[in-house]
């Protein structure tokens, strides 16, 4: 059995989380990830989702311990009366089930549910935010469209330990890039001058993501996301992030005051993808 294990959390909302899951589960495979599924959770049942009924016969086929429990079906009446009560019973419920597992790491791939603090002080969980650490909160659409309001200069994502209070948790590894220079400037004179002659609601709501900044600042994170989820658990598996009593710690055994810059890897992954 490999040292490094971790659970594997994901909703199954879309074709996304299927690739998610199969980019991950090959580099297992291959050996780029010196570890292995500890088990696979899928907060849907069988027969809930196209996509999440994918994830599930997936993780049959490869023989990865697999939890399916719908969180949709659990008590609705108190899920849509005190959504708060019901996100705690939810994952008191969820816990009796991944805690035989012994696995303490859970990465969350696509999982659509807020944590409740009583599950986020029982396992470490990691989660994908579209943003640099202390940048924006949100979806991507939000953050882009807040990166644009902000003229800013990079962006990039994290991987950040996942807490009650959405998308505040430390950063625990990134990717940066920069969004200005040869390709990027004419882009941001198109994008300034339709603010200009018609505001920003105008932008927004009449040219919405079509906007060719907006689409361009979208599809550099969205290529690197992937590889950043790839090289985060590769530097869990190779021991430059330790995961002990609920608290990272570098290489040397010193507490992570920093998250760990991934980019020039992620950047190398891109390039070899691109050959």
């Amino acid at each position: 059995m490999k040292d490094f294990r971790f659970g594997w959390w994901t909703t199954g909302r879309d074709e996304a989380a299927v690739n998610l899951f199969n980019v991950v589960k090959k580099a297992v495979e291959d050996g780029e990830i010196n570890g292995d599924f500890c088990y696979v959770f899928i907060s849907r049942a069988p027969g809930e989702g196209q996509f999440s009924d994918e994830i599930a016969r997936i993780a049959h086929e490869k023989d990865i311990p697999l939890v399916q429990f719908s969180a949709i079906r659990f008590e609705p009446d108190l899920r849509k009366g005190n959504r708060d009560k019901w996100r705690t019973k939810y994952h008191e419920e969820l816990y009796k089930r991944i805690e035989p597992f012994g696995c303490k790491l859970a990465v969350l791939a696509g999982y659509m549910w807020v944590l409740s603090p009583e599950i986020c002080s029982k396992i470490s969980a990691i989660n994908l935010h579209p943003a640099l650490p202390g940048g924006p909160a949100g979806t991507w659409q939000e953050v882009i469209w807040q990166l644009l309001e902000k003229d800013a200069d990079k962006t990039g994502a994290m991987m950040h330990l996942v807490t009650p209070e959405l998308d505040k948790g430390p950063a625990v590894t990134f990717f940066s890039f920069d969004i200005r220079g040869d390709s990027w400037d004419h882009l941001w004179e198109e994008f300034k001058a339709l603010k200009e002659k018609h505001g920003m609601d105008y932008v927004k709501n009449k040219i919405g993501e079509k906007l060719a900044l907006f689409k361009k600042i979208r599809h550099e994170g969205e290529i690197r996301e992937l590889p950043l989820i790839v090289e985060t658990l590769k530097a869990f598996a190779n021991k430059k992030i330790i995961l002990k009593e609920g608290n990272f710690y570098n290489a040397s055994g010193e507490p992570l005051t920093a998250p760990l810059d991934l980019s020039a890897f992620v950047d190398e992954k891109i390039k070899l993808n691109e050959a």
